[in-house]
């Protein structure tokens, strides 16, 4: 079978990028264009409805552009070899001519009456649903080839947007427009209008690449395209998206094309008032698009569409309790309005996108174009044939049933509600290029702060400096957020020293997430010991047992700093396994600041088998602020470590009085198990007043005799550590009398916490 052939050369992507500022251009023309003279939008509807039109007729009328894109069935080989760029332009040339025909309707209402305007709206509907067809079957082919995926949903964000502003303006003018004047000739200004925009979008457009004539096989005959065709329709994926997106289309399309009416007719707004409700949805879209657009090129199609048609679809639902006929009425609307528009972003990007990446084949896209296009539009142009004819049959239903209001619109809203959820059964099969599924994307948005994520995201990309990149990348870890991921691992390879060091700390105060895991995990076994340092911290901190196995082979450094702080976030994490290499290591090592990692580390992990070590360490060492480490890693072994660390706290400014409290406080405690030796109570009650008047020799010689008379009677059965623990601090409260008041401390706490 022969495919596509005869392609001249693609565009290279350097090109591409150039064209893709003119084609902002376009769209921006076109979105001017389509807000005021589109077929089947709000400034058309009102018109065809001022013109005394029945729903029936209505439905009709505007069926005719979607019926007419099964054109694109036939036209699509013909349109490839005379090229889609061409095609295009002179297509929308056509379009652009025969929709200034409209400007004549006024004339022949007038002239010829309702009848025949009502006819020549249709020829020229009719006309240009052709030209519109051949634009459309163009169009599709053109875009996949002149965009590069990598940018293609931050190009679409991008064009939306300004589009989203133009077609802002446009429909707050022609709001205005149709608020304060009356007459057809209010909308034969609006359609003039938009012919100039369109214009200049086949100006913008022409500086496009891209775009050439396809040649379909040297054979006559045209089998090659048709089989083509048939592959297409047997490709499942592309089945699943066809059947999806029609269901969706048969829910949305409808309410869509009459909602001005139920605007207007059921709730009470003017036609100005119902045009100006398309503000409201493009300010939530101008917010939220660029975000759509980010997301979809970095966590794939499906996540953006298919959580945005789920909740936009909820949304819809609301459109019936906005209330009927009041001054509250038009507010409500607005407000529904920008809600809706936060999220219809998503849907838009999403399955344009899907359809381009992963369901069209680059090198069939004219077949799988012309398929996906002639489907749309039989569904369209059916489901608003039939809408019209029930909005008419149905015209006297009214009333109330619990809070919905009943109206001939119910039935609309009823599709927008099934229609799209059943879609998802067929969207969410489909192959694509997502990196998270849909639950995981909505999850990201509802963990840590999607605001300061957002905000520290684009301010990561947009600073220039080192000062402001660092800045941001704290501010990145400061959200908390999995959003903000790919910026953090970028900040982990840029090329300045500072941001790496500020990225490294941000990821340890951020969620954890496997792929920051292993960045650190590279940044540990790397050869800038200033970093690996830092990387080993962050990995303790962090806590994923992925970590564990860096900072076990960062054991091995050779650099003492980085093995240190490996023993460290070791003993962070708990990992027990550890235990018997760091004892041995202990045993062994003649390097203070190691010895002081090994010995911190087995303390927490709460190894009674160090104990020995440690004492002897605490001992031999001279350093204030090492000893006051040791003396805690044997707390730790003890257990509550928090009640060592509540009383060292409250020595800091006075030592006597806490010291007081805190012997004092083992009476009661004592007096339960020794009830029947006197001298406890007394030997308690010297050493608490010794220390209370600041006696502190009395006070460490009381406390001597006091373990001393304790621990023979409690000895068996007694875990060893504890034993040894009280016995040296006995002895070395007996050698250093109060000197050493790390010895008094684990000595009360060991009695209160481990002891008793």
């Amino acid at each position: 079978m022969t495919v596509d052939t005869g392609l001249l050369p693609e565009p290279t992507n350097a090109e591409k990028m150039r064209g893709l500022p003119w084609a902002i251009v376009g769209n921006v023309g076109n979105t001017v264009f389509n807000s005021l003279t589109v077929v089947g939008g709000a400034v058309f509807v009102l018109f065809l409805n001022e013109l005394g039109l029945s729903k029936t007729q209505l439905g009709f009328t505007l069926s005719l552009v979607p019926f007419f894109g099964l054109l694109a069935l036939f036209i699509a080989p013909t349109v490839a070899r005379y090229g889609f760029k061409r095609a295009f332009l002179a297509a929308w040339g056509a379009r652009s001519a025969i929709t200034a025909l409209f400007l004549l309707t006024p004339w022949i209402l007038m002239r010829y009456g309702s009848q025949s305007a009502f006819i020549f709206i249709i020829v020229v509907v009719a006309l240009k649903a052709i030209f519109q067809t051949i634009n459309a079957t163009a169009s599709h082919p053109w875009v996949q080839e002149f965009v590069p995926n990598a940018v293609r949903g931050k190009f679409t964000a991008t064009s939306n947007l300004w589009g989203t502003i133009s077609g802002l303006l446009a429909v707050a003018g022609a709001g205005y427009v149709l608020e304060n004047y009356a007459g057809l000739g209010r909308f034969g200004l609006l359609f003039g209008i938009g012919v100039c925009f369109s214009l200049i979008a086949i100006w913008a457009m022409s500086f496009v690449p891209g775009g050439a004539a396809i040649v379909f096989g040297k054979e006559k005959t045209r089998y090659p395209y048709h089989q083509a065709l048939v592959d297409a329709v047997r490709d499942i994926d592309f089945r699943r998206y066809l059947i999806g997106v029609g269901l969706v289309t048969l829910g949305t399309v409808p309410l869509a094309a009459f909602f001005p009416l139920f605007m207007q007719d059921e709730v009470g707004l003017s036609s100005g008032q119902v045009v100006w409700l398309g503000t409201g949805s493009l300010l939530g879209s101008l917010l939220s698009i660029y975000l759509w657009g980010w997301a979809a090129d970095r966590y794939g199609s499906k996540p953006v569409m298919l959580s945005s048609l789920i909740v936009g679809t909820l949304l819809s639902v609301c459109w019936l309790l906005i209330p009927r006929h009041s001054d509250l009425s038009f507010y409500m609307a607005m407000a529904l309005a920008f809600l809706l528009g936060l999220v219809s972003g998503g849907w838009g990007i999403g399955y344009v996108r899907l359809l381009y990446v992963s369901v069209v084949p680059p090198a069939r896209k004219t077949q799988y174009m012309a398929l996906f296009q002639a489907w749309i539009g039989l569904v369209t142009g059916v489901s608003l044939l039939v809408a019209g004819q029930l909005l008419d049959y149905s015209g006297g239903v009214s009333g109330q049933f619990l809070f919905l209001t009943l109206s001939p619109y119910l039935v609309l809203f009823a599709a927008r509600l099934i229609f799209p959820l059943a879609s998802v059964l067929f969207l969410k099969p489909i192959r694509a290029d997502e990196s998270v599924t849909t639950g995981e994307f909505v999850g990201m948005f509802l963990r840590g702060n999607p605001f300061v994520a957002m905000e520290s995201l684009i301010g990561f990309h947009r600073a220039k400096s080192e000062i402001a990149a660092v800045s941001m990348t704290e501010r990145l870890g400061q959200a908390k957020s999995p959003l903000i991921v790919e910026e953090l691992l970028k900040a982990l390879a840029d090329p300045r020293f500072n941001v790496r060091f500020e990225a490294i700390i941000s990821i340890a105060r951020t969620r954890s997430d496997h792929r920051l895991t292993q960045a650190l995990a590279r940044v540990l076994k790397g050869d800038n010991p200033a970093l690996s340092v830092i990387a080993a911290w962050a990995l303790g901190r962090i806590g994923e047992p992925g970590g564990q196995t860096a900072l076990r082979e960062g054991l091995n450094s050779r650099y003492r700093s980085v093995q240190a702080h490996c023993v460290r976030a070791l003993g962070a994490l708990g990992d027990s396994d550890s235990i018997p290499l760091l004892r041995e290591r202990l045993n062994t090592e003649t390097d203070p600041g190691l010895q002081m990692a090994y010995a911190s580390a087995l303390g927490q992990l709460g190894a009674r088998e160090a104990t020995g070590k440690l004492l002897a360490l605490l001992r031999g060492n001279e350093d204030e602020e090492q000893r006051m480490e040791l003396a805690l890693a044997l707390a730790r072994i003890v257990g509550n470590d928090s009640e060592y660390i509540q009383l060292f706290r409250a020595t800091q400014a006075e030592v006597e009085t806490p010291i007081s409290q805190a012997v004092f406080s083992l009476k009661k405690k004592l007096d339960k198990l020794f009830a029947a030796d006197s001298d406890l109570p007394i030997l308690i009650d010297e050493c608490a007043n010794a220390w209370a008047k600041g006696d502190t020799s009395t006070g460490a010689a009381s406390l001597r005799q006091l373990i001393l008379l304790v621990t023979p009677a409690k000895q068996e059965g007694q875990k060893g550590a504890r034993i040894t623990i009280l016995h040296h601090c006995a002895e070395r409260l007996d050698e250093f009398d109060a000197t050493r008041i790390e010895y008094v401390l684990l000595a009360l706490h060991t009695l209160n916490t481990g002891w008793l």
